[in-house]
Protein backbone atom coordinates (compact mmCIF):
# COMPACT_ATOMS: atom_id res chain seq x y z
CA UNK A 1 0.00 0.00 0.00
CA UNK A 2 1.62 3.22 -1.05
CA UNK A 3 2.38 6.11 1.84
CA UNK A 4 -0.25 8.76 2.22
CA UNK A 5 0.96 11.84 3.03
CA UNK A 6 -2.32 14.81 3.82
CA UNK A 7 -1.73 17.74 5.04
CA UNK A 8 -4.81 19.22 6.78
CA UNK A 9 -5.06 22.80 7.93
CA UNK A 10 -4.36 25.96 7.32
CA UNK A 11 -1.09 26.65 4.60
CA UNK A 12 0.39 29.82 5.27
CA UNK A 13 2.99 31.47 2.54
CA UNK A 14 5.99 33.53 3.83
CA UNK A 15 7.43 35.47 1.62
CA UNK A 16 11.12 37.36 2.33
CA UNK A 17 10.77 40.14 -0.28
CA UNK A 18 14.42 41.38 -0.82
CA UNK A 19 16.40 44.11 -3.63
CA UNK A 20 19.52 45.56 -3.84
CA UNK A 21 20.68 48.45 -1.86
CA UNK A 22 24.04 49.73 -3.38
CA UNK A 23 25.33 46.42 -4.07
CA UNK A 24 24.10 44.81 -0.53
CA UNK A 25 20.86 42.77 -0.29
CA UNK A 26 18.05 44.37 1.77
CA UNK A 27 14.49 42.85 3.46
CA UNK A 28 12.08 45.30 2.47
CA UNK A 29 8.27 45.05 1.84
CA UNK A 30 5.01 46.40 1.41
CA UNK A 31 4.85 45.57 5.42
CA UNK A 32 8.12 46.77 6.02
CA UNK A 33 11.21 44.61 6.49
CA UNK A 34 9.98 41.49 7.28
CA UNK A 35 8.71 38.65 6.00
CA UNK A 36 5.38 39.44 4.56
CA UNK A 37 2.71 36.45 5.55
CA UNK A 38 -0.29 35.70 3.49
CA UNK A 39 -2.96 33.01 3.89
CA UNK A 40 -3.33 30.48 1.28
CA UNK A 41 -7.21 29.61 1.00
CA UNK A 42 -6.88 26.22 -0.69
CA UNK A 43 -8.52 27.26 -3.79
CA UNK A 44 -5.85 26.66 -5.87
CA UNK A 45 -1.63 26.03 -5.77
CA UNK A 46 -0.03 28.34 -2.58
CA UNK A 47 2.20 29.53 -5.23
CA UNK A 48 -0.44 30.78 -7.33
CA UNK A 49 -2.67 32.27 -4.51
CA UNK A 50 0.45 33.94 -2.89
CA UNK A 51 2.12 35.05 -6.46
CA UNK A 52 -1.28 36.66 -7.29
CA UNK A 53 -1.51 38.64 -4.04
CA UNK A 54 2.30 39.89 -4.60
CA UNK A 55 1.75 40.85 -8.18
CA UNK A 56 -1.05 43.38 -7.00
CA UNK A 57 1.01 44.99 -5.12
CA UNK A 58 4.36 44.54 -6.26
CA UNK A 59 3.66 44.93 -10.22
CA UNK A 60 7.98 44.99 -10.80
CA UNK A 61 8.17 41.17 -9.12
CA UNK A 62 11.73 40.40 -10.92
CA UNK A 63 11.74 36.88 -9.20
CA UNK A 64 9.01 35.07 -7.10
CA UNK A 65 10.73 31.32 -6.08
CA UNK A 66 9.60 28.98 -3.19
CA UNK A 67 12.63 27.98 -1.19
CA UNK A 68 11.52 25.78 1.55
CA UNK A 69 8.87 25.07 3.95
CA UNK A 70 8.35 24.02 7.63
CA UNK A 71 5.56 23.30 10.23
CA UNK A 72 5.16 26.38 12.79
CA UNK A 73 2.42 26.81 15.36
CA UNK A 74 -0.06 24.79 13.80
CA UNK A 75 0.60 25.37 9.68
CA UNK A 76 2.57 24.52 6.86
CA UNK A 77 4.89 27.29 6.15
CA UNK A 78 5.59 28.06 2.83
CA UNK A 79 8.84 29.59 2.35
CA UNK A 80 9.10 32.31 -1.05
CA UNK A 81 11.72 34.62 -2.03
CA UNK A 82 10.52 37.35 -4.05
CA UNK A 83 13.47 39.93 -5.58
CA UNK A 84 12.53 42.93 -6.79
CA UNK A 85 14.13 46.18 -7.97
CA UNK A 86 15.05 48.91 -5.63
CA UNK A 87 12.21 51.22 -5.67
CA UNK A 88 13.51 54.04 -3.13
CA UNK A 89 10.05 53.75 -1.42
CA UNK A 90 10.05 50.91 0.64
CA UNK A 91 11.70 50.93 4.66
CA UNK A 92 14.50 48.40 4.32
CA UNK A 93 17.06 46.70 6.48
CA UNK A 94 20.46 45.02 4.71
CA UNK A 95 20.67 41.35 5.23
CA UNK A 96 22.58 39.78 8.16
CA UNK A 97 24.09 36.47 8.00
CA UNK A 98 23.15 33.75 10.39
CA UNK A 99 24.16 29.98 10.96
CA UNK A 100 21.55 27.80 9.20
CA UNK A 101 19.16 25.81 11.56
CA UNK A 102 20.56 22.09 11.98
CA UNK A 103 18.84 18.73 13.39
CA UNK A 104 19.35 15.25 13.27
CA UNK A 105 19.32 13.06 10.70
CA UNK A 106 15.49 12.32 10.52
CA UNK A 107 13.74 15.14 12.84
CA UNK A 108 13.49 18.91 11.63
CA UNK A 109 15.18 21.62 14.07
CA UNK A 110 13.09 22.76 17.27
CA UNK A 111 13.90 25.85 16.55
CA UNK A 112 13.77 28.12 13.26
CA UNK A 113 14.64 31.93 13.00
CA UNK A 114 13.19 33.98 10.67
CA UNK A 115 17.21 34.94 9.82
CA UNK A 116 17.93 31.50 9.56
CA UNK A 117 14.92 31.43 7.03
CA UNK A 118 16.54 34.22 4.83
CA UNK A 119 19.86 32.62 5.26
CA UNK A 120 18.58 29.57 3.67
CA UNK A 121 16.23 30.90 0.68
CA UNK A 122 19.34 33.26 -0.07
CA UNK A 123 21.77 30.61 -0.37
CA UNK A 124 19.04 28.81 -2.45
CA UNK A 125 18.83 31.88 -4.74
CA UNK A 126 22.50 31.82 -4.89
CA UNK A 127 22.87 28.00 -6.17
CA UNK A 128 20.05 28.57 -8.34
CA UNK A 129 21.40 32.01 -10.48
CA UNK A 130 24.54 29.45 -11.32
CA UNK A 131 22.45 26.37 -12.24
CA UNK A 132 18.87 27.08 -13.65
CA UNK A 133 18.76 29.39 -16.93
CA UNK A 134 15.36 31.07 -16.11
CA UNK A 135 16.81 32.45 -12.68
CA UNK A 136 20.58 33.21 -14.10
CA UNK A 137 17.90 35.14 -16.99
CA UNK A 138 16.35 37.09 -14.07
CA UNK A 139 19.39 38.12 -12.07
CA UNK A 140 21.50 40.82 -13.73
CA UNK A 141 25.96 40.93 -12.48
CA UNK A 142 24.87 42.90 -9.49
CA UNK A 143 22.45 40.31 -8.21
CA UNK A 144 25.44 37.76 -9.11
CA UNK A 145 27.92 39.66 -7.09
CA UNK A 146 25.99 40.32 -4.29
CA UNK A 147 24.91 36.47 -3.98
CA UNK A 148 28.97 35.46 -4.58
CA UNK A 149 28.94 34.37 -0.64
CA UNK A 150 25.82 32.92 -0.25
CA UNK A 151 27.36 28.98 -0.79
CA UNK A 152 24.61 25.66 -0.51
CA UNK A 153 25.36 24.26 3.33
CA UNK A 154 26.86 21.34 1.63
CA UNK A 155 28.99 22.78 -0.21
CA UNK A 156 30.27 25.05 2.04
CA UNK A 157 31.11 21.95 4.52
CA UNK A 158 33.31 20.43 1.98
CA UNK A 159 35.10 23.50 0.72
CA UNK A 160 35.76 23.36 5.15
CA UNK A 161 36.49 19.98 5.16
CA UNK A 162 34.23 19.49 8.27
CA UNK A 163 32.17 17.08 6.60
CA UNK A 164 33.22 14.15 8.03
Amino acid sequence: MPLRFDVEGPVRAEVFVVTLIEGAIALTGPDGPRAWHIETHGEGHPMEEAGETLRGVLEDLTLFHSTSWRWDDGSVVLTFLAVIPDRGTMDFVLTDRADLARSGTARAPTVIGTNQVLEHALRHLSWLAKEDEVVADALDEAWRRALASYVPAPFEQLQRGDWQ
